[in-house]
């Protein structure tokens, strides 16, 4: 029976210290990433206020309960035995009591401050943000509190007064039990039995719970400034006028009724102990329910426009200043429609980079032609503009990701020592297609073989957003590179990535994080061999800095030295800022603060401000100041490939499209109100372009998004965020008459399926089985004039149909054109001729004027190019390949 017992003291000692060695393995792990990626200090910042946090608030209801709890556990009552209640069927005798009181009382205690060190330290970036903030200079209309109180000081004063109510509540509850158990409460067939000692303690108790509840009173009053009651967001009159006032008031009066209650539980006067909360929920109830109820109602309703007048301004004012709409130029749009040929050609490098191909079809496309083998996958298509050939344009491009779910073996080698990586990506023009309605490439095949002057020299991706959780480079086993028709070639990483597993400790303590055996166990595995974790872009980034909001679409860049990187749009963002209107998830402040550059090679971590202005990402780089570099230390290459995140331009609208009205009475009877027009079901995205703004000499890469007035479907205004230097994340809002009809999307749309010739083509197609796909329907402001572009796409109704670009669809006030390319459309609407330019805007050797001439040429570059694909010169070979086109399109032009 000994030895039983040992066991069963030894196992119960290992399950309770098995959570703390978990920890200690989780902070390891933790600790090898972030030495890994240079942001030990991070981890150290927030690992000390969460420590911190969790003992500041376990220690504090620790001692609060033991305060109370030893006097009650001392306390001896004269009883032999405690009756639970009259008639029961069990009594708990006084020694069985003596016996087992105490530790259940003081485990309780020692649980509850366990939970309550849990729970405080999750509330970390409270604290920090609490013990490092910084005024904001704009002061709240109501309270005239800092702007900055708002943000950072208040969610921790809410927590320490919750945190103190909870926390008297708890020892209210255990002391009461002690006493009952000793004999100092008991319930007997006249009523409740209160000892004067123990009435003393519990009124004191009583007393200080009421203080809390004071400071709660307090704090409600700055929380009015974010009520739902009202004309708008925030308070308005009735909260102005009547609930602020209680709410002051109660927290006046609330600590006076703390010591009426102490006083008259002190004295046994129970009358008066509970006269003064009934007053006090008198008081709420009539005052923070009733009473605004009927003043709502009664007076406000009937005058609400002016009496809610000035509140208006104030939910204007601040739902603009949290969304950063007040740097929203608005200019007038005079449509003219004066659109001729000349201005078509003037603005040639608009009309080249007009985006002929959706994402979606695109992304089916880019599967069925690029993915090569199955385990490859392409999980999104990113949209970006480069200088290729020295021609500006926008490309739109695709990482060929490895998709660990496709292996057509799957095994713990081949998943974590062989295929390791994806590769590459697949790089072309916007609005390029072939003679048989598919895309053009720019970067294309495995390996990259480049039709351009940008060239991929690490096309590897070790990190990215398909990235399972683990890997083992450099080991015994070959790493999986690419395949070709004789054979698989295979590579060894060679970067700074990954964490060494140069001993067995090492192995032994990543192997018991991965809860696998295998990392022990394996005889390809060495002390060269490196482990990435982490792997997943989204959460490598997250890790590291949990407090950003990531944009829910990272993009890809290919550097001018040739590597891959990721680049990825993060927020700063709160719910606390008054009188500004809330999105669905009740955020209602948010900055594009932090631009994060990924190395999808080597997992390096940049993170970089973009909004210095930014309150948030100031007290954020107080906090971290090694975390973040200005905006000025990224690399021009990187840059310039920096773009206004569409997620936050698609807020923003939602947004403007009310708030663009600052003249209260005007927003109260939403006389100018917009909305986002709609196409099916969904509203219209903000879309890329490159194109010359009004009034600009340059194209340049922006953010469209169009408007229309509320419940109509006619053009009400534009909004675009510009891209490029020097005038990167300008917000411009070109507004159009209201006196004149300017054609939105759904009216085009209308006259596309009116229009005979088209309607008869699409049902011949329909009748054929083909799946006709609609494109986005973009418009496109050039010069003085708008111009309408849809894409159609066939593809055959099976899953693995592709997507073939076969018409395209363009509008002009009241005509409408469907033609093979976007160049015979324009000559139809405009008449006159547009060569079809290459978008590479690159010449072929000039010197070679004939055809015998040309054709020569063209031989010595293809003996070149077979050459150089022989010595695997991967990228000399595509250059070759690319003059070798240009002249074979001259050839062609002398036939």
């Amino acid at each position: 029976m000994p030895g039983r017992k040992t066991t069963l003291i030894i196992l119960a000692a290992f399950l309770l210290t098995l959570p703390f060695l978990s920890s200690l393995l989780n902070l390891y792990i933790d600790w090898q990433f972030f030495a890994e990626t240079g942001y030990t200090g991070v981890l150290t910042t927030s690992l000390l206020a969460k420590i911190g946090c969790g003992l500041f608030f376990g220690v504090i209801l620790l001692a609060f309960l033991l305060i109370n709890l030893i006097p009650a556990l001392r306390s001896k009552f004269p009883r032999p035995a405690i009756t639970i209640m009259e008639g029961t069927l069990y009594q708990l005798k006084t020694d069985e009591a003596e016996r087992l009181l105490k530790p259940i009382a003081l485990i309780a205690a020692f649980v509850l401050a366990l939970f309550a060190g849990n729970w405080g330290a999750l509330q970390w970036e409270k604290l920090l943000l609490y013990m490092n903030m910084l005024p904001v200079g704009t002061t709240d209309p109501i309270l005239g509190k800092d702007i900055g109180f708002y943000l950072f000081s208040l969610p921790f004063l809410e927590i320490l007064a919750a945190f103190s109510r909870v926390t008297t509540l708890f020892s209210i509850l255990l002391v009461s039990a002690v006493y009952f158990v000793n004999g100092g409460i008991a319930l007997t067939p006249s009523g409740a039995h209160v000892a004067p000692k123990i009435r003393k303690h519990l009124a004191l108790l009583a007393g200080f719970f009421l203080l809390t509840v004071s400071a709660g009173f307090y704090l409600d009053c700055f929380k009015l400034l974010f009520s739902e009651t009202g004309a708008v967001y925030g308070a308005g009159y009735a909260d102005v006028t009547a609930r602020l006032l209680v709410y002051r008031i109660l927290a006046v009066i609330t600590p006076l009724a703390a010591v009426i209650v102490a006083a008259g539980v002190w004295k046994a006067r129970w009358r008066q102990a509970l006269l003064a909360p009934v007053i006090l929920i008198a008081i709420y109830g009539i005052g923070i329910k009733v009473y605004p109820g009927l003043l709502q109602k009664f007076k406000v309703a009937p005058n609400e426009l002016a009496l809610e007048m000035p509140y208006i301004e104030h939910g204007i004012k601040f739902t603009r200043l949290g969304y950063d709409l007040d740097k929203i130029e608005t200019i007038p749009f005079d449509v003219d429609n004066k659109l001729n040929a000349s201005d078509i050609a003037k603005n040639d490098l608009t009309i080249k980079n007009i985006r002929l191909w959706d994402h979606a079809p695109l992304l089916r496309t880019y599967s069925q032609l690029q993915q090569i083998r199955t385990y490859y996958k392409f999980h999104d298509v990113d949209n970006d503009r480069y200088l290729v050939n020295d021609q500006y344009t926008q490309v739109m491009l695709s990482p060929r990701e490895l998709s660990y779910g496709d292996l057509p073996s799957r095994n713990w080698i081949n998943e974590r020592l062989i295929f390791t990586h994806g590769n590459g990506l697949t790089f072309g023009p916007v609005s390029r297609i072939s003679k048989e309605g598919l895309p053009e490439f720019f970067i294309k095949d495995i390996p990259a073989v480049s039709l351009a002057d940008i060239t991929v020299s690490k096309p590897e991706i070790y990190y990215g957003e398909l990235s399972n959780d683990y890997v083992i480079v450099k080991t015994r086993v070959p790493e999986f590179s690419y395949p070709t028709a004789t054979g698989n070639i295979n590579t060894t990483y060679n970067g700074k990535g990954g964490v060494p597993l140069d001993s067995m400790v090492k192995r032994a303590l990543f192997a018991a994080y991965f809860r696998t055996e295998k990392i022990i166990l394996s005889s390809d595995i060495s002390n060269k061999s490196r482990i990435l974790f982490y792997r997943n872009i989204v959460e490598r980034v997250k890790t590291v800095a949990p407090f950003l909001l990531l944009d829910s679409d990272p993009y890809m860049v290919i550097t001018k030295d040739g590597r891959l990187v990721w680049m990825i749009d993060a927020y700063t963002f709160s719910n606390n800022l008054p009188y500004s209107k809330p999105v669905s998830n009740g955020v209602n402040y948010m900055r594009n603060s932090v631009k994060i550059v990924v190395d999808a090679y080597d997992g390096t971590l940049d993170y970089y401000i973009s909004d210095p202005k930014d309150p948030l990402v100031k007290v954020y780089a107080r906090i971290f100041p090694k975390l973040f570099k200005p905006m000025e230390a990224m690399p021009d290459d990187l840059r310039s490939h920096v773009r206004y995140p569409h997620e936050f331009l698609r807020i923003q609208a939602a947004m403007f499209a009310a708030y663009h009205m600052t003249d209260p009475k005007v927003f109260y009877n939403k006389e100018n109100l917009w909305e986002i027009p709609s196409l099916g079901e969904n509203p219209m995205e903000p879309y890329y372009t490159i194109m010359k703004l009004p009034g600009e000499k340059k194209e340049e890469y922006i953010l469209l998004l169009p408007f229309t007035p509320a419940k109509r479907d006619n053009l009400a205004a534009w909004l675009t965020a510009r891209c490029d230097d020097p005038n990167y994340g300008k917000l411009l809002a070109y507004t159009f008459p209201r006196d004149r009809l300017i054609y939105g999307p759904k009216q085009i749309d209308a006259r596309i399926n009116q229009d005979s010739s088209i309607s008869q083509q699409l049902t011949l197609w329909g009748q054929r089985g083909s799946e006709v796909i609609r494109g986005s329907m973009l418009v496109i402001p050039i010069e003085k004039s708008l111009l309408y572009v849809q894409p159609l796409y066939l593809a055959a109704t099976d899953k693995i149909g592709l997507p073939e670009l076969q018409r395209v669809i363009v509008a002009y006030r009241d005509e409408v054109v469907m033609e093979n390319t976007l160049e015979l459309a324009l000559q139809k609407l405009f008449g006159g001729t547009r060569a079809a330019t290459e978008t590479t805007g690159e010449t072929g050797p000039a010197s070679t004027t004939s055809q015998h001439g040309l054709a020569a040429e063209a031989m010595k570059v293809y003996e070149k190019a077979v050459e150089l694909q022989r010595q695997g010169n991967w990228a000399g070979y595509g250059d070759e390949l690319r003059k070798l086109k240009q002249i074979l399109q001259q050839l062609a032009q002398k036939q």
